[in-house]
């Protein structure tokens, strides 16, 4: 008799095809937290036993910054799970990408196994916070804004700061400074703006 939480039929590898295949469900049967699938094999008849397990959950250290602050945090992922640089997670109701994963050996890697890490950096993708510096003359002040990460700044236009309009004169990122073009927030490490009439 066939449980009503087991379907009929599953793809799976077969051992002896050494490819995937259908295969018929015979009998499910629980084991701990997992289940372990008698299946047949529908392309040559082969029989053998499948174990589903749950992943079990490990703790990654992490450094997460967000702006100029930083803060050291367990990120709990499944073991089965792979993680790269570039990767989007979500901790605390904010989105992080990860910028280095190192191996147990203290080396960075591109990608590895959750299990294999040793440690990770990630930033806060969900809001970019911008440097200004506006000049006027010999004067200079500096202040911040918090924005969307995909917010474009274009080099020319005005943008309005604590109630004064001023013009974009330049872009910093972190591969230089740019006096034309537009950038996203979350590629712009600093705005340089001027008076509108300059």
């Amino acid at each position: 008799m066939q449980d009503e939480d087991s379907p009929a039929e599953t793809i799976a590898i077969c051992p002896e095809c050494l490819g995937q295949s259908e295969h018929d469900v015979m009998r499910r049967s629980q084991r701990g937290e997992g289940d372990d699938f008698l299946v047949r094999c529908l392309d040559c008849g082969h029989v053998h036993t499948l174990q589903i397990r749950p992943p079990r959950a490990v703790r990654i250290k992490a450094t997460l910054s967000d702006g100029r602050g930083s803060v050291s945090a367990a990120i709990e992922v499944d073991d089965d799970e792979t993680i790269a640089v570039g990767d989007l997670f979500e901790h605390d109701e904010m989105t992080w990408c990860v910028t280095r994963i190192d191996d147990s050996h203290s080396r960075p890697a591109t990608s590895l196994g959750a299990i294999e890490i040793n440690s990770m950096w990630a930033t806060r993708t969900d809001r970019s916070i911008v440097r200004i510096t506006m000049n006027h003359g010999e004067v200079s002040k500096s202040t911040k804004i918090e924005c969307e990460p995909d917010k474009v700044f274009s080099c020319g236009s005005i943008m309005d700061v604590d109630g004064k309009n001023w013009r974009i004169r330049g872009l910093h990122t972190g591969r230089g400074r740019t006096l034309t073009g537009s950038r996203m927030a979350g590629e712009v490490r600093r705005i340089y703006l001027q008076p509108p009439e300059w």
